[in-house]
């Protein structure tokens, strides 16, 4: 048995930013593990995390890019609108397809680490919304690695580290203030073995990395769903404890995410569907306006008829945009 490399991925969303300072401010500069940092954000985000948690960092700190080597010591952040991951002791950033509505997203990171470290990974998920990093987590913990998760009553947002401890109960569990301590621990850990990867997870972190198999089925099966980003069917991934979806494109989802993801395209077509009737009625009433000029009664009144009918749809599907939803869903 040899030793593995030894490599830390924090994962992060709503209310993370500070959590993953705190971490990173904890971490000694000899940390002998090279660090990789996932906060969500946009594409149009201005890309200044590095230089933003760099200032708490005693270790360097300094955005991702393509190719580079990973070297122990070193902090290096996700762009925007970029999955980041690693691949044979190189870090990779790509554009392959959004995880849960992110790119970045957590849970790419996690599962190449659990690919290309194995016992030598450590995965750290902090404050944030729904549930991305947990389905990646496992992954690493299946494949010899270990799992910090801030303590949900610390963190701003508690849904991500609950979402992980459904999936690893038994991760090292810490306020941020003390993740730190903790990943020094684990890194101290001898990390020996030799690597493994079933095919699935060689394949989904195929697909992160931009690399898919024409005419290839994502998952077990076809789930009767439609994906939020691309309206293509999605295939269930289904493991013990955990359902996924992902579409042939390779847009993947969890079961919270989905249901949100949903949740944003219902609302999207309510609001073209308002738009349309009021641009409706407001026809109509050009339309009866012309032929009362022209004398034209019955014409008029059939277009204000027309009018009202389109204001009275548009008026039920203002209140049910307008109704409160449980978890921001329909």
């Amino acid at each position: 048995m040899s030793e593995l490399p030894r490599v830390v991925g924090i994962g992060a969303s709503a209310g993370g930013l500070d959590a993953v300072g705190t971490v990173l401010a904890g971490l000694p500069a000899s940390l002998p593990a090279a660090v990789l940092v996932v906060i969500h954000q946009s594409d149009a985000a201005p890309g200044r995390l590095a230089t933003l948690l760099g200032r708490r960092s005693r270790l360097a700190v300094r955005a991702a890019r393509d190719g580079e080597p990973l070297v122990a010591g070193v902090v290096h952040v996700a762009l925007p609108g970029h999955h980041l991951l690693v691949e044979k002791g190189t870090l990779r950033v790509t554009r392959g397809p959004r995880e849960n509505g992110h790119r970045p997203a957590i849970d790419p990171l996690f599962r190449s680490l659990a690919l290309a470290a194995g016992p030598g990974a450590v995965g750290v998920v902090l404050s944030g919304m729904l549930d991305d990093g947990a389905a990646g987590l496992l992954e690493i913990v299946r494949h010899g690695g270990a799992a910090a998760v801030q303590d949900p009553d610390d963190a701003a947002f508690d849904a991500m580290p609950l979402a992980a401890l459904r999936q690893v109960p038994g991760a090292v569990v810490r306020p941020a203030a003390e993740i730190a301590e903790a990943v020094v621990d684990l890194v101290a850990r001898p990390a020996l073995g030799t690597l493994r990867g079933d095919g699935q997870l060689a394949d989904e972190v195929a697909l992160a990395l931009g690399r898919h198999e024409p005419g290839t089925e994502p998952g077990h099966g076809a789930a009767g769903l439609s994906c939020p980003d691309c309206a293509g069917p999605l295939y269930e991934i289904e493991e013990p404890h955990l359902l996924r979806y992902r579409c042939r494109i390779g847009h993947a989802w969890s079961q919270e995410s989905l249901h949100r993801g949903q949740a944003a395209v219902v609302e999207r077509a309510l609001e073209a569907a308002l738009r349309a009737l009021e641009d409706k009625a407001a026809l109509q009433h050009r339309i009866a306006r012309s032929a009362d000029q022209r004398g034209s009664s019955r014409m008029a009144d059939r277009a204000r008829e027309t009018a009202h009918d389109a204001l009275a749809s548009a008026a039920a599907v203002r209140d049910l945009l307008s109704s409160p939803r449980d978890g921001e869903a329909w």
